[in-house]
């Protein structure tokens, strides 16, 4: 099934927004108190939406609340990823890994052969990732972020697939997404209450504007992500979405100033490439 050309542009604004948020979030100091921010700006977007339209189709429950649980490691993993890694280190070793993962599951679990192409894109995805961990240096502090973000590349791929079929069965994938956000808040801004509180108060007095603009852009990043699989085949949206790895690495390399930019931009469009190429070609039965 084709996807329709709205639907392609939607998700590609969507990478971009996602890939921004997760720079705000790289470069907005403490990651406890700028996680709650997002989260929390995020849930004051969709509240009023879940007001409106009131409570997705019960059938969608147990998804949107398996991802609310999974998002939590998610952005867990993700802070302490962040915490040694570079942007254009992290971002793309996380959400490049998540296909290859479910890809290598598939095989191992359920027998699912790859064909030649879809074989020749996991060897893509690999070496990008790969000279990604290791093109600049065994520092111990790259060593464990990149270990960090092999886990979030996990939750992706768990939270993803959730999301997926919760917006399908959710009657109005609208409602489902507001309901995902508004129950993703609460978690991140009471541990930072109890736990920063005194930097909570800093942060938002200092650079309120960006927490509020990430999330912004984490909510319509992914709120439009969940809509695009309700109007197309999840692989083709989640190969869409990672063209936000070479964007992510264009801003960190290009803006935030890190290191081995032309190194990393090129690892990074490999893992974009193989992506691709693995979810939008059929596996051999």
């Amino acid at each position: 099934m084709a996807m329709e050309l709205h639907v392609t542009l939607a998700v590609l604004g969507a990478a971009v927004c996602h890939a921004t948020w997760n720079a705000l979030l790289k470069t907005g100091g403490d990651a406890v108190v700028r996680v709650a921010v997002v989260n929390g700006v995020a849930g004051l977007c969709a509240l009023p939406i879940l007001v409106w339209l009131g409570l997705p189709a019960p059938a969608s429950w147990p998804w949107v609340a398996t991802s609310a649980v999974v998002h939590l490691a998610y952005f867990a993993t993700l802070t302490l990823a962040y915490r040694g890694g570079d942007l254009s280190l992290v971002y793309p070793v996380a959400r490049g890994a998540a296909p290859l993962l479910v890809a290598l599951g598939a095989w191992v679990v359920a027998g699912e052969r790859l064909t030649l192409a879809q074989s020749a894109a996991v060897a893509m995805v690999c070496a990008g990732i790969l000279a990604l961990a290791f093109g600049g240096g065994r520092r111990a502090g790259a060593v464990r972020s990149v270990a960090w973000a092999l886990g979030t590349s996990l939750t992706i791929a768990a939270y993803s697939v959730a999301d997926g079929i919760g917006g399908r069965l959710a009657g109005d994938v609208r409602a489902y997404v507001a309901m995902l956000f508004v129950l993703n808040a609460p978690p991140y801004v009471i541990l930072a209450l109890v736990l920063r509180r005194r930097a909570l108060a800093r942060a938002l007095a200092r650079d309120w504007r960006g927490g509020v603009v990430a999330g912004v852009l984490a909510f319509a990043g992914y709120g439009i992500a969940i809509w695009a699989m309700t109007r197309a085949p999840m692989t083709m949206v989640s190969a869409l979405r990672e063209t936000s790895v070479l964007i992510a690495a264009l801003i960190g390399t290009r803006i935030l100033g890190e290191g081995f930019g032309a190194r990393r931009i090129g690892a990074a469009l490999l893992v974009t490439l193989g992506v691709v190429v693995l979810q939008i070609l059929p596996a051999d039965g």
